[in-house]
């Protein structure tokens, strides 16, 4: 059974930077593309970035893209946002998950990744 469990939410001031890591169980987690997703108040969760299992593709939400750098370190299980220039409007608990399959295409849908973690939560103030 895979588990993810995400850090390094938090409260920040808008225009600050935040480090999420998610921390993955089992030995399969360098071969499986991984996703951070994020679910406000009262909305849906909504795509944030992906990364492929090597790390040399990402793909970014237009919200986040220029602001946010996803990464990994398959020697540590562990996947990370960097998150930067952070808006009140990025409030929200995030999420990160693992693709359902070993398929390297990005995947921006929910569907398409089969474990998640817990959630972390991230305030920012205005």
């Amino acid at each position: 059974q895979v588990q993810l469990v995400e850090s390094g939410g938090g409260l920040v001031q808008a225009g600050g930077s935040l480090r999420l890591s998610c921390a993955a169980s089992g030995r399969t987690f360098s071969i499986y593309a991984m996703g951070w997703f994020r679910q406000a108040p009262g909305k849906e969760r909504e795509f944030v970035a992906t990364i492929s299992s090597s790390g040399r593709s990402t793909y970014y939400a237009d919200s986040v893209k220029g602001r946010f750098t996803i990464s990994r370190d398959n020697a540590k299980n562990t996947v990370y946002l960097q998150m930067s220039s952070l808006k009140a409007e990025d409030t929200a608990v995030y999420y990160c998950a693992r693709r359902v399959t070993t398929a390297q295409t990005m995947a921006f849908m929910a569907r398409e990744y089969g474990y998640w973690g817990q959630g972390t939560q991230v305030t920012v103030s205005s």
